[in-house]
C-alpha cells in the first residue's frame, strides 16, 4: 500500500474533509444528562421527605440509642451531662427478673394476635368476596373497630370485661357459668388484652386481604370449577397461593404493629396484675416514666430491643421477596 492510499484511508475514516466525525453518545448517557433545573426540582421534592425522616425518625432513634448507652437521671437528662456506660443498661435489663416474663408475654401476645387476626381477616375477606346483598354495608360495619380511637376501644373492653358489672360476665352468668376476673386475675389478664387487640386488628386484615382477592382473575375459578374442583380445592390451589404477596405484607405490618402495642394493654391492665400482662412496650414505659425515679437508660434499652426485633423481621421479609422475584 503506497502513501496516497494510506492518506485516502485516513481521510475516509475521519470524514471527507479530514475533520473527525463526532460519534453520538449512547442513549443511556444522553438520558443521564439532565438539565440543572430538573436536578434542582428533584432535590426540591426530595428535601421535605428527607427533612421529615431526619427529624421524626432518624433523630429520635439516635436519641434513644444515646439514652440506652448512658446513665441518665432526671438532672442529667435536663443538663445533658450523663456519663457513658456502654452496654451496661442492656445488661441490667437482661438481669432484671421482669425480662423473662415480659419476653414471654410479648412473644405470646404477638403470635396469637397475628395468627388470629390474619385467619379471621382471611375468612371474612373470602366471605365478603361472594358479593352478596348488603356485602358492602357489612364490610363498612366491620371497619368500625379499626376507625375508633384506641382509648375508646380499650375503655369499652375494660367495661365489658369488668368482673362485677361487665356484660361478658353477665352473659356467662345467663348460661350458668360463674364470673371470671378477666382484668384482675393473673391467669386471665393476658388473655383479655389479646382478645381486645384481635378485635381491633381484624378489620385491617380484612381490608388488605379483600383488596388482594379482587386482583385474582375470576376466570381461574371458572376453569377450576369446570375441572371439578370444589370450594376448598379452589381456595387452597388458587386463592391462597395467589394471596401470598399480599399475605406477606399484611403479616409484616401486623407484626410491627403488634410488637409495639402499648395503649390497649396499659388502659386495660397496666401490665398487671403482678406483671402478668407486661410486654416489652409496657415495661419500657414503666421503666422510663412509671416510677418516681425513672430509669431512662434501661427503658430506652428495652425500646431498642423492640426496634431490633421489628428490623430483623423486616429484613427477613425483604430477603424472601427478593428470592420470590428471582424465582
Amino acid at each position: 500500500m503506497n502513501h496516497t492510499t494510506q492518506l485516502s484511508d485516513r481521510r475516509s475514516a475521519h470524514g471527507g474533509n479530514g475533520a473527525a466525525t463526532a460519534v453520538p453518545p449512547p442513549a443511556a448517557a444522553r438520558a443521564g444528562r439532565r438539565p440543572a433545573s430538573q436536578q434542582w426540582a428533584a432535590w426540591g421534592f426530595l428535601a421535605p421527605v428527607t427533612l421529615y425522616l431526619a427529624l421524626f425518625y432518624a433523630y429520635p432513634l439516635y436519641r434513644n440509642i444515646d439514652l440506652s448507652l448512658r446513665n441518665y437521671t432526671v438532672r442529667s437528662f435536663v443538663q445533658g451531662d450523663a456519663p457513658f456506660t456502654g452496654p451496661q443498661n442492656y445488661l441490667t435489663v437482661f438481669d432484671d427478673p421482669t425480662f423473662a416474663p415480659a419476653l414471654f408475654h410479648t412473644v405470646v401476645f404477638t403470635a396469637v394476635c397475628l395468627v388470629a387476626q390474619y385467619t379471621l381477616g382471611l375468612v371474612l375477606a373470602v366471605f365478603f368476596n361472594q358479593h352478596f346483598r348488603l356485602s358492602a354495608t357489612l364490610r363498612a360495619l366491620f371497619l368500625v373497630p379499626w376507625l375508633l380511637p384506641l382509648i375508646v376501644s380499650a375503655s369499652t373492653w375494660s367495661w365489658m370485661l369488668n368482673s362485677d358489672s361487665g356484660v361478658v360476665n353477665a352473659l356467662l352468668g345467663a348460661v350458668g357459668i360463674g364470673p371470671v376476673n378477666w382484668l384482675t386475675s393473673p391467669s386471665w389478664s393476658l388473655t383479655s388484652v389479646i382478645i381486645a387487640n384481635i378485635w381491633i386488628g381484624v378489620p385491617f386484615n380484612l381490608v388488605v386481604l379483600y383488596s388482594g382477592l379482587q386482583s385474582i382473575p375470576a376466570s381461574l375459578y371458572e376453569a377450576a370449577a369446570l375441572d371439578g374442583a370444589n370450594a376448598w380445592q379452589r381456595f387452597w390451589r388458587i386463592t391462597f397461593p395467589l394471596l401470598r404477596p399480599v399475605s406477606a405484607i399484611t403479616l409484616l405490618l401486623g407484626l410491627v404493629y403488634t410488637l409495639k402495642v402499648f395503649d390497649i394493654i396499659w388502659i386495660m391492665t397496666k401490665g398487671g396484675p403482678a406483671d402478668s400482662s407486661t410486654t416489652f412496650a409496657t415495661w419500657s414505659y414503666q421503666l422510663g416514666f412509671g416510677n418516681l425515679l425513672p430509669a431512662f437508660g434501661p427503658g430506652a434499652a428495652v425500646g431498642n430491643l423492640l426496634v431490633v426485633a421489628a428490623l430483623v423481621f423486616g429484613l427477613i421479609y425483604v430477603k424472601v421477596q427478593r428470592k420470590q422475584a428471582l424465582s
